[in-house]
């Protein structure tokens, strides 16, 4: 049976069509299980009805003409209760359905499988026999199996617009969105152009080479002339947006400069490789150490190092690129599109991006934002081969994206498009103006940030200071631990851009699943391994060799506050304390004039959020992760497509745990923050002001939205609101009612934009 499941699929997945694929199908399968008939009927979610599109044994002139609802037949019966339906005797059922053009009336035995993707109904698979048996198990699980997957077919023939074809047989036409994440805000409406990544690195064979002097001259060369072509991108780039917010590139020629990405690779070519395999290597190492951690911002990092690698790669090989045609809305879709290939397309004519890999922290995410161009990023279901040169809608509020639009859908995105550009320009005005509710309460707005080349978005924003820095990355792009000068120079260069607004910097937050290249960590749960604050009390010359460089960097300005990540006991903050006392105690005794900063701790574990008032006791404020937080409490990983839809920080569990919090700081007159993805949302932010959240920390491109948000509702009217979605038992009740409210504010182009 597995041999046969095998070759049935593979025949599927090499189908040119989903007509075709339908035909192997139901042909394969009704030789196979030794069945008088194979059918397939395909569903329409909106009118719930389904349509015969394959058979082999009746009618084959019945194809595309026999439809039914639901509530109808045995065939309904199967998508209306989303689960196998076997009987005997299928003629005597009571939601049996007689249709004479298909001659059905000689099959008693029915066995029909629902064909489910993400939940959703795609159709039915039908097996039937002149007998009166039973099928057996065997019979049943052979057919789910073949059932589901079918399903992912269907979901690539309805994203790339061939079902169409099909279901117009039947006068039944769909046009399901596919489903990705927000990258950048806003609606494109334009055509597709698909890039593909035609220099595969993981693929370069590894050869020996005798002569490595000219190996490595010839991988210089390359490295100059990609450096070549992103100073040129920068030119292009630096006509459409200020040098500042395109200071990501700057990071890209800095990593082509003498440093481990260079050094590592002119090892191996020293050691015998042929450049290309030196290079190959160089780059896994550093995407295996990226692509292992748990940190968003971070992993996305990964993509950077392969983008580069791919660019070093084509001029090694004399690979020439040929010059693409970007018509007018021109809506880039790759499977990992790149900074730099976004950068390659004119300005003027491109409307969006939609990638099939990546999120919201990606580079190409950032300078989407940055461009004011949207963005759809992690779209898995895109079926590049079949959409380029189509009409396509990318929604980045919701993450939808729509190929080959019906005339209603255009239309309202058409309309949603007016909308935002008359949002835009309302927000704008916005910017130097502060967060402050109708009834007096100022709430800081800061900036999340990692990046040096972020610091000018972050400014642009309107940001009040930074409440989340990370500090990982400098230690990431290193084959050691930096130094506390090279730290020291980082910091500083951060404190001074932001003085006097206050910078929070999270301590070293690596271990477990973001392991370093130089300190190697693998552990069976890294969620639940070292990492954060353990690994940096277990090493305490990293963390005093940290926290000097921040207190030295501090000296004369005076902006700086810590954090203490993944804190899940008392006597972590303790020791942290003792020893953050201990180098400041050092540093004036070397002479340097260093003082204390404000320390804080993350709430981020359950057992924080139970122990917040005692934490509060010991420190100077404490600033929620939400985006960890929920995932723990709800144990769901929020970077598995699988169970994602599970991951909502407007759980009711994640609400009561936030008001704990509140109450436990509040007990020693501390103050709060949030600096998850929750607090970027407008309407979750009204929640966190009527809560009494203090401060919010999110990505500059979501200031302005919350902001308006805070402007526009009381904090006596967030605190009734709260107490109405506390009673709520789902998340989806909790989020209709605060968009209601947003409506009902005014504020309903913070909402309807992808609904």
């Amino acid at each position: 049976m597995l041999q046969t499941l095998r070759r049935i699929i593979q025949e599927v997945n090499a189908a040119k069509d989903l007509q075709q694929a339908l035909r192997i199908i139901v042909q394969r399968v009704q030789k196979e299980m030794a069945v008088d008939v194979c059918s397939i009927y395909l569903a329409h979610n909106t009118t719930r009805e389904l349509v015969l599109m394959a058979t082999e044994g009746l009618n084959p002139e019945s194809v595309g003409k026999v439809r039914l609802t639901w509530d109808q037949g045995l065939v309904g019966l199967v998508a209306e209760r989303a689960e196998p339906v076997n009987k005997d005797d299928a003629p005597n059922h009571p939601r049996y359905l007689y249709f004479p053009e298909t001659g059905e009336e000689r099959y008693h035995a029915f066995l029909g499988v629902p064909i489910i993707h993400h939940r959703t109904i795609h159709g039915v698979l039908v097996v039937q026999s002149r007998e009166s048996v039973r099928f057996d198990e065997d019979a049943v699980t052979f057919l789910v199996t073949i059932a589901a997957q079918l399903a992912g077919a269907i979901a690539h023939a309805e994203a790339s617009g061939d079902i169409d074809v099909l279901l117009r047989q039947g006068q039944l036409v769909d046009h399901r969105p596919l489903q990705g994440l927000s990258g950048a805000p806003g609606v494109a409406i334009g055509t597709i152009v698909v890039l593909n990544t035609s220099t595969d690195i993981e693929s370069v064979p590894d050869l020996l080479v005798d002569d490595s002097a000219a190996e490595l001259k010839q991988f210089r060369a390359a490295v100059r002339a990609v450096r070549k072509d992103i100073s040129d991108m920068l030119k292009r780039l630096h006509a459409t947006m200020p040098a500042s917010d395109s200071a990501l590139f700057e990071a890209y020629l800095l990593m082509l400069e003498e440093g481990s990405l260079i050094d590592d690779t002119v090892k191996r070519i020293k050691a015998g490789s042929w450049a290309a395999s030196a290079l190959r290597e160089t780059v896994l190492e550093h995407v295996r150490v990226f692509d292992q951690m748990e940190d968003a911002y971070l992993r996305e990092r990964a993509q950077d190092i392969r983008d580069l690698g791919r660019r070093v790669l084509e001029h090694l090989l004399g690979e020439e690129r040929k010059p693409l045609e970007y018509p007018k809305n021109t809506v880039l879709v790759s499977e990992e599109v790149t900074a730099s290939m976004l950068a390659e397309v004119p300005p003027k004519r491109l409307a969006g991006v939609v990638s099939m890999r990546g999120s919201r922290t990606s580079h190409t995410a950032i300078l989407a934002r940055a461009l004011g161009v949207p963005a759809v990023m992690g779209v898995v279901d895109l079926p590049l081969s079949k959409v380029h040169g189509r009409e396509i809608i990318a929604d980045g509020y919701s993450g939808r994206v729509y190929i080959n639009p019906s005339k209603d859908i255009r239309r309202e995105y058409k309309r949603l498009q007016k909308e935002e550009a008359e949002l835009t320009a309302e927000l704008q005005a916005l910017r130097s103006l502060p967060a402050e509710t109708p009834d007096g309460l100022r709430v800081p707005l800061y900036a999340n940030t990692g990046l040096v080349s972020d610091i000018r978005p972050s400014l642009n924003s309107g940001a009040e200071g930074v409440g989340l820095y990370r500090t990982e990355f400098p230690f990431m792009i290193r084959d050691r631990f930096p130094g506390e000068e090279e730290q020291l120079d980082v910091y500083r260069q951060v404190l001074e851009s932001f003085a006097p607004r206050p910078v929070t910097m999270r301590t070293l937050d690596v271990g477990g699943d973001k392991a370093l290249p130089y300190f190697p960590i693998k552990e069976d749960n890294p969620f639940l391994g070292w990492r954060g604050i353990r690994i940096t009390l277990d090493h305490p010359e990293i963390f005093l060799t940290q926290i000097r460089a921040m207190l030295r960097a501090n000296a004369g300005i005076g902006n700086l506050n810590l954090l203490l990540p993944m804190i899940s006991n008392l006597s972590q903050v303790d020791e942290s304390m003792a020893l953050i006392r201990r180098a400041c105690d050092e540093l004036r005794e070397e002479g340097m004039n260093v003082s204390l900063p404000r320390v804080g701790v993350m709430i981020e574990v359950p057992a924080a959020v139970f122990q917040a008032d005692r934490l509060a006791s010991r420190v100077d404020f404490l600033s929620i992760g939400t985006n960890d937080l929920t995932q723990y409490l709800l144990a769901v990983d929020r970077n598995n497509a699988r169970v994602a839809e599970l991951f909502d920080s407007l759980h009711p569990a994640v609400l009561k745990a936030l008001v704990k919090v509140v109450d436990g700081a509040n007990k020693y007159g501390k103050p709060v923050s949030v600096c998850g993805e929750m607090a970027g949302d407008p309407a979750a932010a009204v929640l966190l002001l009527g809560m009494g959240i203090d401060s919010l920390s999110m990505s500059a491109s979501s200031l302005p939205r919350v902001k308006w948000a805070i402007r526009s509702i009381t904090r006596k009217k967030a605190q009734a609101l709260l107490g109405e979605v506390l009673q709520m038992e789902e998340p989806q009740q909790v989020r209709a009612r605060l968009n209601q409210a947003l409506d009902e504010a005014g504020l309903g182009g913070l909402i309807r934009a992808g609904k």
